[in-house]
């Protein structure tokens, strides 16, 4: 991925935030014909292995080979950026249209588990991880046995041993302070998810960058 120095994210634990935070990412592997085959898939990020599961029916789990070479992209909220929201438009009108994003990359190997007590641990963890939020968390033991068995049966674990990790936040650092916060202003008028997101990474940067 290319990171100009001031996009890139280098704190470890920003970036495992950053993936925590999105709780997918699309796994991208090479099939047997040499073409790259991407799955989306929800993943947990823990010491330096990412988990986590195809459909049985998915065809993607049987191109992969014991410790293929693998992809994770983990990509956050994104927003296109008009050059009317620079300061700079009206100083000398060299602006340009841009478009802000926030991106993790993770490369490593991949296997696939397809042992049921791998996938169930797999899985009670994951499920652990987003319901803990939750007032009334469900739990994997909540769903019958039987019917959690077929489910289960249902599924193939995935595990990427991490190699190398890129986080990447461009967010419009390039530009002078009035320029972002003029793109701040304006992704708001926009009342988007997506838009607002944005909006607040660069309030964040913003606060990050300024002198204390």
């Amino acid at each position: 991925m290319y990171i100009p120095p001031f996009n890139a994210v280098s704190s470890p634990d920003d970036v495992r935030a950053m993936v925590a935070a999105v709780g997918s990412g699309e796994l991208v592997t090479v099939d047997a014909g040499g073409y790259p085959v991407s799955t989306l898939l929800p993943v947990l990020w823990r010491g330096d292995s990412v988990t986590a599961h195809f459909a049985r029916a998915n065809p993607h789990w049987r191109g992969i080979g014991p410790d293929s070479p693998a992809l994770l992209v983990v990509t956050g909220p994104q927003a296109y950026v008009s050059p009317s929201w620079y300061a700079a438009k009206a100083e000398h009108g060299r602006v340009v249209p841009t478009w802000n994003y926030s991106a993790v990359q993770l490369s490593g190997r991949v296997r696939v588990h397809d042992e049921v007590e791998w996938v169930r641990a797999m899985v009670t963890r994951l499920t652990e991880r987003h319901e803990s939020p939750l007032a009334t968390p469900w739990g994997v033991d909540d769903a019958p046995a039987a019917y959690l068995e077929a489910q289960l049966r249902g599924i193939v674990g995935v595990e990427l041993t991490v190699e190398r990790v890129e986080g990447k936040a461009k967010l419009s650092q390039n530009r002078s302070v009035t320029d972002r916060e003029g793109v701040v202003t304006g992704l708001l008028s926009l009342a988007t998810g997506e838009s607002e997101a944005v909006a607040d990474a660069m309030r964040a940067a913003l606060e990050a960058d300024a002198p204390h």
